[in-house]
């Protein structure tokens, strides 16, 4: 702080203090801000290489900012002087909520899961034809993928003739609970992990 002193005008030597925590939360943000923009390169590169989904890049891009900036306000929070028991305290209690929504969330999460794992093993893609079996014998819900989302994958039925397509939301965790049969264009169906 004296070396400080002997750079800085004698009207600014009340506020060093003030100067030093300011100077440290903008270092910490510029860090944030240069680490979230060199790991979306990577992310960005990585679904490059591996074609993976846009939503997977999208998803992971928004899960690096939140972490990243997440622990850039607590450490901010830090340099101002709040404790890293009030921090936690507040941490603990958000938690005991999530917990509580996480279990009365279960189906939706389940469904967020699973399109998860449709994204990494790629069990189908869009415009394959997919149909769910009710057992081995019998047909189940089937058609073209039009569109994978978090919670739902959406089907087109083959239209009867006369009449327009229709469209079936069927939920992720489905396409686990079942037994599928699959038609694709593709050579083979491949994970993103291969």
């Amino acid at each position: 702080m004296q070396h400080m002193k002997n750079f800085l005008p004698d009207w600014a030597h009340p506020w060093i203090d003030v100067i030093t925590i300011a100077l440290q939360i903008t270092l910490i943000v510029l860090v944030a801000l240069l680490l979230r923009s060199l790991l979306h390169r990577i992310i960005n590169r990585l679904g490059e290489d591996r074609h993976l989904p846009l939503e997977l890049m999208v998803g992971s891009r928004r899960l690096v900012s939140i972490v990243l900036f997440g622990a850039a306000l607590l450490l901010a929070m830090d340099r101002v002087g709040v404790s890293g028991t009030v921090i936690w305290t507040a941490f603990t209690g958000f938690a005991a909520v999530a917990a509580v929504a996480f279990f009365a969330a279960w189906s939706v999460l389940s469904n967020i899961f699973c399109a998860v794992l449709i994204y990494t093993t790629r069990p189908f893609g869009l415009h394959d034809h997919v149909e769910l079996l009710e057992s081995g014998d019998k047909p189940g819900l089937g058609g073209e993928v039009m569109d994978i989302t978090l919670i739902y994958t959406t089907l087109r039925e083959t239209p009867v003739a006369g009449r327009e397509p229709s469209y079936l939301r069927v939920p992720n965790s489905l396409f686990f609970q079942r037994a599928m049969r699959l038609r694709t264009n593709a050579d083979v169906v491949g994970s993103v992990l291969d």
